[in-house]
């Protein structure tokens, strides 16, 4: 397989755009001794970035050419440990410390990777991800318009999202035919739930997004659920329904 089929099957775009490089280490803001892990560095634009005296830096790339090359160019100031291994079967709790995660994310699997992540939100400083607009929009919706779905409401239940800035196709070294987002997600605090509840919260709001044309009773008739009991409007769309009313439902009913 050449070069160009294996970065074309790991959804591989590289930034090349110094300036917009430069705006993602603005945010970021690495400071000494921060743990990060990076999913993705390919050949390293963006662990320029963050790679500043006593930081810890994991690496994590499932090519193994780009792990070769980068153990080749960064022996410091930063710490630097690169694995050749798939994100989505790592495990953040292998590690001792709270994590810092960034990435220019795989766009076939930028969505895949961000929900994983939500089991590790209590190991999670804070994330900074480059992600298609469209994804970034998606994650970020909110109550009552059309990117109130599925996605936003599974990582609004555990982390509070913005979109940072947004990257146009000229910034990478093969341009995608959409335009991108570098987002930030910041696990939320003190919250009245825990993981436990995620796996059936996550089936709820499945299944509360079964059909968009529906309203949630009829989505939900399935759970038999007391509509007056639980102060819920049956007849309003899942798209209307605030978070605190599906994690009401993942706590009272298993799907």
């Amino acid at each position: 397989m050449n070069l160009r089929n294996i970065r074309r099957k790991y959804g591989q775009n590289y930034l090349k755009d110094n300036s917009i490089l430069f705006e993602m280490a603005e945010v970021i803001a690495p400071s000494e001794f921060d743990c990060f892990v990076e999913i993705g560095p390919g050949l390293g634009a963006l662990t320029n970035q963050i790679n500043i005296n006593n930081a810890n830096i994991i690496g994590i790339d499932i090519d193994e050419h780009n792990i070769k090359a980068l153990k080749k160019k960064f022996h410091g100031p930063a710490n630097f440990h690169f694995i050749k291994d798939d994100i989505l079967k790592f495990n953040l709790d292998s590690l001792s410390s709270k994590q810092r995660i960034v990435g220019n994310l795989p766009y076939n699997i930028s969505t895949q990777i961000i929900l994983k992540l939500v089991e590790d939100f209590e190991k999670i400083i804070d994330m900074h991800f480059l992600v298609q607009k469209e994804v970034a929009e998606k994650i970020s919706g909110q109550l009552a318009t059309k990117d109130w779905g599925k996605l936003a409401i599974k990582t609004s239940a555990f982390f509070d999202s913005e979109i940072l800035f947004d990257v146009p196709p000229e910034a990478f070294d093969i341009k995608p035919k959409v335009n991108s987002s570098f987002i930030r997600l910041i696990p939320k605090k003190n919250l009245d739930y825990d993981l436990s509840i995620k796996n059936n919260l996550y089936k709820v709001i499945d299944l509360a997004f079964s059909s968009r044309r529906k309203n949630i009773k009829n989505n939900l008739k399935a759970l038999n659920i007391s509509w007056s009991e639980i102060d819920i409007d049956p007849t309003k769309r899942s798209e209307e329904i605030p978070l605190e009313y599906f994690i009401k439902l993942a706590k009272e009913y298993l799907v």
